[in-house]
């Protein structure tokens, strides 16, 4: 893979661009309506943004929703950038985060059609199938050793 960095984004700096991926990823790519993607918990959550050959291609979101759960949210990876693993590791290092703060539980409602890539990661499905934003998602969980 080529360069590839993964950080904590400094919400100034770089919530343009995580703005520019999931309009692409979400609105275009999905028709996700932009007041759902874009719902007033960015500010109070952790972004991660990808970075591939110093052009940003990914991004995702922690939410704290207590002392004990936080949920991953907003996992995007740019068409162009796709079939590489980065969502993966995005993922991955949002784990890293979240067992840096000693928060025992995940969750995050996944897509369909990307549960395995949770599953993966050792996601496990709670629920039946619902519809969130008009696509397909599944309730899913992950307790870490924190």
């Amino acid at each position: 893979m080529s360069d590839l960095i993964i950080k904590l984004a400094d919400y100034q700096e770089d919530f343009p661009k995580i703005e520019e991926i999931r309009r692409i990823v979400f609105q275009e790519g999905q028709g996700v309506d932009p007041d759902l993607d874009f719902d007033g918990d960015d500010e109070i959550s952790e972004q991660l943004i990808a970075y591939l050959d110093n052009e940003p291609v990914g991004t995702a979101r922690i939410r704290y929703l207590d002392d004990k759960t936080a949920k991953i949210e907003r996992l995007a990876v740019l068409p162009i950038a796709r079939g590489q693993g980065i969502g993966k590791k995005i993922m991955e290092k949002a784990l890293l985060v979240i067992a840096s703060k000693n928060i025992p539980e995940v969750v995050l409602h996944a897509q369909e059609y990307v549960k395995g890539l949770h599953q993966q990661l050792g996601f496990q499905e709670e629920g039946e199938v619902f519809e969130e934003a008009g696509i397909r998602h599944v309730k899913m969980k992950k307790y870490l050793n924190c």
